[in-house]
């Protein structure tokens, strides 16, 4: 079971065990490992529309087409917010434990904090202390899930949430004008767009080559904008996990991951990113993402079907019926795994166990 905050468990010498992950999981590139691969675009001009507009949304279809990852600078978003939200979130993971765990969502809140996630059933602990902020629509939000401490958060986390929201919808609209259809076809295709805030706080690990701060996963909705500090953990792979890159941080910029929902519009033209987070042992990381989902009862099929191509789905279905077969998928591989690892060893404790014996009494 997962403990109620990690705060203790940084000053430990070892890791404990329920946050220690198979072999072929673990970290294959160290977190300041820093790789130029994803690209960074300016979107500054981005509303030109005889001026640099094409030239941009080519740059914005080239990354979603080649990674599902970019990241985006001169974006319009003002450094004082995310200043603010930066260091108001780093405040309020600082704080003693008793103030953190007044916001406890662990039995199915919606929103507040937690250590590691709040799906259930999970095999191994990702090694993240996080705050949920559910923002949209704007009638659902329960402000006593948002944490009051410290002073002035909630204000902050309105305001960013609401130039978020315009930012996503701004590159959803190249995406759109990218598959030839209307700029706000994959907006109107989220139906009453929902939006979640994830504070994600990594704290200093005593074994991070054993764990992870966030598994490998692809976001089940439309559109992820992610704002990372300086230290590095974000990272991508675009060959089901041979090989993988850190992403370079830049400051003030947002990364860009398309997600599921985005992926099956485009009929898999836009790949959904593939990426984990890492940990280290010299300092704690904070990365804000903002995930911008579809209602649940908006379907899910894609939205235009190029000539000589065939729909990767084979019929349309709601967004929550494929979020609930996402999550039945990964944990029953989880399941599986976990089966296969303890029938392994089995297996090589009854082999110890004869090749104990002597010999005469094997063949006997």
């Amino acid at each position: 079971m997962a403990p109620s905050t990690l705060t203790a468990l940084a000053e430990e010498k070892t890791l404990q065990a329920s946050f220690v992950r198979d072999e072929d999981e673990r970290p294959k590139v160290a977190y300041n490992q820093f790789s130029n691969e994803i690209p960074v675009i300016s979107i500054a001009g981005i509303d030109d529309v005889d001026g640099k507009r094409a030239e941009i949304c080519k740059k914005i279809v080239e990354a979603c087409e080649d990674w599902g990852v970019f990241q985006v600078v001169d974006h319009g978003v003002d450094t004082k917010l995310i200043s603010e939200m930066t260091r108001l979130a780093r405040e309020f993971f600082a704080l003693p434990a008793e103030d953190k765990l007044r916001f406890d969502m662990s039995g199915g809140k919606k929103g507040g904090f937690i250590v590691s996630s709040h799906l259930q059933g999970e095999a191994v602990q990702d090694w993240r202390e996080i705050v949920t902020y559910f923002s949209y629509p704007l009638k659902t939000r329960d402000y006593s899930r948002w944490p009051d401490k410290p002073e002035g958060w909630i204000e902050v986390t309105k305001e960013y949430s609401d130039k978020l929201m315009d930012l996503a919808c701004k590159l959803l609209e190249v995406l759109s004008e990218a598959m030839d259809l209307e700029k706000e076809a994959l907006t109107k295709a989220c139906v009453d767009m929902d939006q979640k805030v994830v504070v994600n706080f990594y704290p200093k690990c005593p074994q991070p080559d054993l764990t992870l701060g966030l598994k490998r996963h692809t976001d089940p909705g439309t559109i992820t904008l992610l704002l990372q500090d300086q230290v590095g953990g974000l990272q991508a792979t675009r060959d089901n996990g041979k090989t993988w890159i850190t992403v370079q941080p830049v400051e003030g910029a947002f990364v860009v991951n398309l997600g599921d929902h985005g992926h099956y519009l485009s009929n898999g033209r836009f790949k959904n990113a593939d990426h984990q987070a890492v940990v280290n042992s010299n300092c704690s990381r904070l990365s804000i993402a903002t995930f911008q989902n579809p209602a649940p009862d908006a379907t899910v099929y894609p939205l235009k079907i190029r000539e000589g191509e065939k729909p990767i789905l084979e019929e349309p279905i709601t967004f929550a019926e494929m979020y609930r077969k996402k999550m039945s998928k990964d944990l029953e591989l989880a399941r599986l795994k976990k089966l296969a690892k303890e029938q392994q060893q089995l297996q090589e404790m009854e082999k110890s166990k004869l090749e104990a014996k002597p010999l005469e009494q094997i063949l006997a």
